[in-house]
Parts: C-alpha cells; structure tokens; sequence
C-alpha cells in the first residue's frame, strides 16, 4: 500500500475526492487530499512542499513543469468551471439576463464578496472593467477562499458573492445557507480550467491516480459535480 497525498485547487474538490474514493478502493492505496486556492498550490509547490499529485490551472502547471515540478507525462485535463452570482437562501431569485442588470444587483447590495484565488482576481478585474470598483468602495469583501464567500453571505442577507459554481455546490450540500442566483451572463463568464499531474519523482501509484483524474470516467463524476 502507497500513502499518497493531493495538492488540490477548491474548486475541483466534489470530484477530486469521490475519484480518489474510488481509487482507494480499487487499488488500496491511502489518499489523503489537502484543498486549498490556486495561489495557495502555486506557492506550496513552488516553495518546494512535498505532495504526490497536484491539482491547479493549467498556468499553474506550466509554471511546475518549467520548475521541473511535475511529471509532464501524468498530466491531464479535468474540466472547467463557471462562475456564479450567491445569494442568501432565503433572499428572492433576481433576473440575471445580461451585463446591465448584473451591474444594477451588485450596486443594491450591501457587500459584495470575492476571494483571492483564481475566480477573485478575475472578479476584481471584471469589477475593474466595468467601472464598479469606485462605485462599491468598501462594499466589497475579499475572503481567502471560496468556501469564505458563501459562509460570508449566508450570515450576511443583503450581501451577495461571486464564486465558482461548483464550490457554491459544495457548500450548499454542508448545510451553508446559500443559493446560485445565476451563472455569470455569458459576456462576462469566466471559465476556469484544471489540470492534475503526479510531481517529479512520485511513486508509480501517484502516476496512476493522476491519471485516473484525466479519465473518461472522471469527466463524468465531475461533471455531475459542475466541472465540465
């Protein structure tokens, strides 16, 4: 039996862990699975921390590959994620059709929450874009991760978060008192990627699982988990 550990971005984390379940399984092997915000992976990583398998963006796996990090031959594609518009579970569903009336629901709330990893800098860049950074001042909240955005705005009512879909899911599914108003409109959606690889020199069971992530049966468990 091999004790192999993931390095893992949040967003991925309903398929990663029901994968690495099943891996468990079937071959023996203990998996123990750190989540955590690209960011996050990308300095762990790079500071030289010791995980098997690492989950990220694509950027963040060039960035390891060009380090050497990684076994290049591991590496596969999981999916993309989308983004969404949180609100309190017992706040009324609002039209989210295109740009202006997006606007128009970030300028009525009383925060607005983003986090630091891959989703909030696209989301402090689009508030940017769309002139809305001076206009909501200290209006808007920044958290660490995802996971901080819905809890935020379940114990905030007014409040509203942009987070990636299928972190949203996983929160609701613990119990968080949080909805998906609507996906981002699709002119200012942001798709998200993520790629698994083993690192340089892991096992050869780390190698496997890698590659079971990429897997035609993976992509659908994580698509079921709103990672397409």
């Amino acid at each position: 039996m091999t004790n192999l550990k993931i390095l893992s971005a949040g967003a991925v984390k309903r398929g990663v862990a029901r994968v690495a379940a099943a891996f468990e399984q079937e071959t023996g092997n203990k998996v123990s699975i750190e989540f955590t915000p690209v960011p996050e992976v990308r300095r762990r990583i790079g500071a030289g921390e010791s995980a098997d398998v690492v989950v990220a963006t694509p950027a963040a796996l060039d960035e390891f590959a060009a380090q050497n990090r990684i076994d290049t031959s591991s590496r596969g594609f999981l999916g993309r994620s989308r983004m969404g518009v949180v609100i309190h579970a017992d706040a009324p569903v609002p039209a989210i059709t295109d740009t202006a009336s997006f606007t128009k629901l970030l300028l009525a709330a009383s925060h607005v929450v983003r986090n630091e990893a891959s989703s909030g800098i696209y989301t402090e860049k689009l508030f940017n874009r769309l002139g809305l950074t001076a206009a909501l001042g200290d209006r808007i909240v920044v958290t660490k991760t995802g996971s901080e955005i819905m809890l935020r705005v379940a114990d905030h009512p007014q409040s509203m978060g942009l987070a990636q879909i299928s972190e949203l899911m996983v929160m609701i599914d613990k119990g968080c008192r949080v909805k998906l108003a609507a996906p981002l409109p699709d002119e200012i959606q942001n798709m998200t990627s993520y790629d698994a690889a083993a690192t340089a020199g892991a096992p050869a069971a780390a190698i496997e699982l890698a590659k079971r992530l990429a897997s035609p049966e993976a992509k659908k468990i994580f698509t079921e988990t709103g990672i397409s």
